[in-house]
């Protein structure tokens, strides 16, 4: 509504700020999610939603992997040590 109504007002602030009661949100919300849409849209510089997401699953997938090593790494001290209590056979 605001990229829509936007040319009415003087001001784009003066736009979120008749258009947010009608929609029941406070102004500051709908400047988050009309800042958020600018930089979706290519109209502002920052992180677009696609890429907040990807951005999240690759820290995801990190953590996971790390998990997975760790207890890879343990489970290889584990045997390793168990090699060396092992007696020796001769």
């Amino acid at each position: 509504m605001v990229f829509k109504h936007q040319g009415s007002y003087e001001t784009q602030a003066d736009a979120i700020a008749a258009i947010a009661p009608k929609i029941c949100c406070i102004h500051q919300a709908l400047r988050v999610w009309f800042k958020q849409a600018e930089k979706d849209r290519g109209m502002r510089d920052g992180v677009t939603t696609r890429e907040r997401d990807q951005i999240k699953a690759l820290e995801r997938e990190v953590r996971e992997l790390r998990q997975a090593n760790e207890i890879l790494r343990k489970a290889s001290a584990y045997f390793a040590q168990a090699e060396l209590d092992r007696p020796l056979k001769r």
